[in-house]
This record gives C-alpha cells, structure tokens and sequence, in this order.
C-alpha cells in the first residue's frame, strides 16, 4: 500500500502517515508511524511538496485505518476521509485472495423467486402437512396480512407456486437474461415463506420432491442458469422435526425431552417454554450453531445440510441473517462448499457494509477472504431510490464509492444488487407513491393513481438503466419487471401476474440484460465517475478498449449538457441515436426522467 498527500504551497519540515491496527478510533499506544519512511518531493514548478509513504499491511487478513499527520509549530492536526478530522480516516481493507471468487455470479443476472407465488401448475392439497396450512383457489387474491384472533400473522395461507412450475418457466426466464436462480427457502415448513424450517433435508411437498429440484437444476442448466438456495441456517421453525414443539413429528423434539438428540441445539431458560428465539418471535427458537453436533449436520458430515443440496444440483448458498451466524460457522461453511463444488458462490444477508459491520459487539469478517464471496446490497438500493426520488447523484455516488474502497475488487463486483426482494417494499410502489399510507390496512388497499404509476414506471426504468450497468450481480425480485405493487411483507409477496404483465417494462429489462450479457465491460470493466451532481448520473465502464456510459437525468424537467468525449462517435444502445462529437464533447438534451446507454470502442 502507498499513500501520498500533496501540499500546496509553501514546504513543511516534516509529514507522517499513521495507521491504527484493529481499532476503529486511534488509541495512543497503538500506531505505526511511517515518518522515517516518506519519500519528499518538491515541485517548484506547480507550487507545491508532495510526501508519499510505503506501508507494509499486516499479514493477517484485517482492517486497517490511516490518516496524514502534519508538525506545525503551534501543533498537530490529523488529515483523514472528511481532511482535517480527528475521527474520519481511510479504510484500508487487508484480505487473503488466495481462495478465488467464482466470476459467474458477479457476471450474471439473478432473479429472486419466492417459490409459493411464482407459478402454480395445480391446485395442492395440503392436507396431513406440518401446520394448519390452507389454499388459495384464486391465483389472484391478495395475500392474508391482517392479524388473526390471536394477534398473529402466521402466514398459514398458501398459493401453491412449485419448483416444476418454475421448470416450466425456465424459457420464459432464460428469455429475460437471466443466468442466475436465487430461490427462497424451498424445505418443509409450516409457513408459506418457510423461514421456519421444519426440515433441511427434504422438499416441502407443496413445492415437489427432490427429484423435481434435481430436475430443475438439470433443465436450469441446459439453459446456462444456475440455482442458489436460501440456508437459514440460525433459527428452525417450532414445528420442526428438531424442536417439535406440537408433537407433530414421530421423534422426540428439543421441546418434548431433554434426552431429545436435537436437546443441545437450543438453549432452554428453563425447558421447555422458555427458551432463545429469534427476535423474541418464539415461532423461530434459535439454534446454538457452536453446537458441535449441529455443525456436523449443517456442516461438516459428508451428507450435511450445505454438501446435500450442492450434490442435488444446487450452485451456491444464500445466509439468511448472516450477522447472527458466527465467523467461524460461516468459514466452515465456505471450507465445505469449496470441497463439495468448487466453483459454488457464498452470498451473505447483509443490509450495511459488510467490511465495518459489528454484531454482538463482534467486527464481523465476512470480505476478508475465509467467508462471504459476496453480500445482499442494500445500500445500493437505499442509495438508488433517494436520487430517483429527488436526491443529489453525488449522495448516490459517495454511498457506492465508500462500498468500493471498502471492498475487495473480486467481492464489489460479487454484490448482489437489486431494486427490492422479498424483505422491502415493491420498487414501484416506492418510486410512485407520494407517501407512505399510515395503516397497514391503507397500505393493503393501496394502488397507485394513473400519473403515480406513470412516473414509477418512468424512474423504474431508469432504476433498471443504472442496475443492469453498474458493478455486481444485477438480481430482479420476481414481477418487479412486470410492474407489481405492494407494500411491505406480505403485500409485495403476490402471486405473479402471468398474462398480465407490463410488456413494455418487461421487455426494457430483457433489452438490458441483453446488453449485460453482450458487452464484457458491463459485467467486469472499471467503474469511472463521469458527473454526478443534482439529478445528472454519468459513469463509464471500460473494459479492453470496450466504453459503456450511462446517463440518466432523474428530474422532472430536461436537462442540456455539454459530455466531454475525447472517443469517436457514440451510438445510444436504447434508441439507436448516433452521438458524432464536437471540439472533444458530445452536446446531449436529457428529457425529463431519462437516460442513454451510450456505446463506443476505444482507439
């Protein structure tokens, strides 16, 4: 690592740069002073004296902190992120790369399907299934979201989407560009979402069996997509075969004897009603993952839970909450699938940068090269809907740019970023609504107005512009390319519109996934910042002489721009328009709520 500050004008007597190993704020008996190493030069001809200095990072793979410390004769100041900050520093990021990251997801397309609403081929009986689980007869109804007598939303109430009817999808997806399948939890649970598995190791037969997951993969890829599964690998559902807590299951649950084999998974104060559970919600008791003999069943075993899958098809995992999993478990994790099927992805829930987040009090280690490939970015999303709604694009800009100095190159364009999934609000609700209904009930009963919808769907395609060019796995939550709205859990969990859809919209989202999959540079090139202030958003990416620019205006008014473009002449993949520049600059007139995906080859 080299780092190097520039003074204007004038000279000083001397410069140092520091670096704290291991703490977030500066303890005095902990710093590396890298004074005695700076190299000095002076540029009479610019006015100016830069210092540079040669850091060796520490070996072991973690994050370090710096900043420039300048002598005056009245004192010291420290120049950081924010310049001269006593807190704000600079990131350093030190990982092992040694365990290389599978390409094909960052490259990919994935689409997020959640299983029971996608596609229905018959009407399923759930009787003699764990829960009380009911049907709906219409496809179109809208999904229980009112508490019942109890209080409870239990989520009892299903539709019957399965995993041959996503097979007989798979044209249709493979049409849209997708090359990635990330489907939430398909295994036996009492609940439509089946966050609380009643069992790892076998289908919901609601969903099929595991010869129809098996088949899905197999046709998935003859098609070239592949499938990633949802591992909830922190909590099980009360029900399960493992807590048992109704007695459904013919073994002896947690809940039912403490001689139950599964006793040690959960941690009981006292047994059997009280006892840990994710987030208090005592539907969800939570497993103790440094049980060893969970580890050997999730993990470890050479018919674990995580190798099962892999063998059965599956190309990699997705780690629901995986702040509340330990590092360890997570790297044993990896360690297994790498063993299992090399080439398979690890992808991390995770809402906030994954390189500085702490849980339990704990700095995580998700990106230092031992766990995560990748992680869920959220704060793309967050950042996205802020500028289409009105924000300064230089806001969005500094949110992706920290990502980018955080992350390591191969996991910044391993992210999964998307537009919404099944944990946020339907993207176009979002970015057509004026506000937010205070009610839930005014929630459910919400649709957008004409002219609301007409602008949503003006800002989602835009939305869809900048997802498909930027860095990372552009992923679409299922029917948000068909123009779906809903609230939040379960109103944006419908069934999908099949022949309903909005084909224009849907068919800008298979345009740009055409152009993701056609041009190198959209999938791996280099991020460059072209302008980014008020509504206007231009960035490139470049890859062998290959130039992609993306322009969007987000206002609601045109906008006119003189583009520098020292390139030859750019042609707009959206439209068709050739671009001939003039005096080293192309003369642009944006209408409003619109953007170019401008194309040329570079000498």
């Amino acid at each position: 690592f080299r780092g190097a500050v520039v003074i204007a004008p004038g000279n000083h007597d001397w410069l140092s740069a520091a670096s704290p190993y291991r703490q977030p704020i500066w303890p005095e008996n902990v710093r590396i002073f890298l004074g005695r190493g700076m190299e000095r030069l002076t540029l009479p001809e610019l006015g100016c004296t830069v210092y540079g200095a040669a850091f060796t990072a520490p070996e072991e793979p973690e994050l370090v902190w710096y900043a420039f410390r300048f002598s005056y004769p009245e004192g010291q100041r420290l120049y950081g992120l924010h310049g001269f900050d006593d807190q704000a520093r600079w990131q350093l990021t030190v990982y092992d790369d040694s365990r290389p990251t599978p390409a094909w997801f960052g490259r990919g397309i994935t689409y997020q399907i959640f299983p029971d609403r996608f596609c229905r081929l018959s009407l399923p009986d759930p009787t003699g299934l764990v829960g009380n689980r009911w049907v709906h007869e219409n496809w179109n109804d809208q999904p229980v979201w009112a508490p019942d007598p109890d209080g409870e939303v239990r989520n009892r109430d299903f539709f019957g989407g399965s995993l041959n009817g996503i097979t007989a999808k798979l044209d249709d997806l493979a049409a849209l560009g997708v090359t990635v399948l990330y489907l939430n939890p398909i295994f036996e649970s009492a609940s439509n979402h089946r966050y609380n598995t009643a069992d790892y190791l076998r289908i919901d037969p609601m969903l099929g069996t595991e010869e129809d997951f098996r088949r899905l993969c197999r046709e998935a890829k003859q098609r070239g997509i592949r499938v990633i599964l949802d591992g909830v690998f922190n909590h099980t559902g009360s029900q399960s075969r493992y807590f048992n807590a109704d007695g459904f299951y013919p073994g002896v649950g947690a809940a039912q004897s403490t001689d139950s084999p599964y006793f040690n998974w959960f941690s009981f104060h006292p047994w059997p009603t009280d006892y840990d559970a994710w987030w208090g919600i005592m539907t969800l008791p939570a497993v103790q993952e440094n049980e060893p003999d969970y580890r050997d069943f999730i993990i470890r075993g050479q018919d674990s839970v995580v190798r099962h899958w892999l063998r059965a098809g599956a190309s990699g995992w997705r780690l629901d909450v995986a702040d509340e999993l330990p590092d360890g478990f997570i790297a044993e994790i990896r360690t297994a699938m790498e063993e299992t099927a090399p080439d398979s992805f690890l992808l991390g829930e995770v809402w906030e940068d994954a390189t500085t987040k702490v849980a339990y009090s704990q700095r995580r280690r998700y990106l230092l090269g031992h766990e995560l490939h990748g992680v869920m970015n959220y704060p793309f999303r967050t950042a996205l809907i802020a500028y289409l709604r009105g924000g300064d694009a230089d806001d969005f800009r500094e949110t992706l740019e920290a990502l980018r100095e955080n992350y390591p190159p191969e996991a910044f364009l391993s992210l999964m970023n998307f537009l919404g999934t099944h944990d946020t609000p339907r993207i176009l609700t979002v970015l057509g609504a004026d506000n937010v209904p205070d009610s839930k009930a005014d929630r459910a009963v919400y649709c957008l107005s004409p002219a609301q919808r007409q602008i949503g769907l003006e800002r989602l395609r835009l939305a869809a512009l900048i997802l498909f060019t930027f860095p990372g796995a552009p992923t679409v939550y299922y029917g948000d390319e068909a123009a779906m709205e809903g609230w939040e859990d379960p109103l944006n969990r419908a069934g999908y519109p099949w022949e309903q859809e909005d084909t224009d919209l849907k068919a800008h989202f298979a345009e740009l996934a055409r152009f993701r999959r056609s041009f190198p540079a959209l999938q791996a090139g280099v991020l460059h910042w072209i302008w980014t202030s008020g509504p206007l958003l231009i960035f490139a990416r470049e890859l062998d002489g290959q130039l992609l620019t993306t322009v969007v205006n987000a206002a609601d008014v045109s906008q006119a721009l003189s583009l520098p473009w020292s390139a030859p002449p750019a042609r707009d993949l959206l439209t068709g328009q050739r671009f001939i520049p003039t005096d080293n600059a192309i003369s642009l007139t944006l209408p409003p709520r619109s953007g170019l995906l401008l194309q040329t080859d570079l000498p």
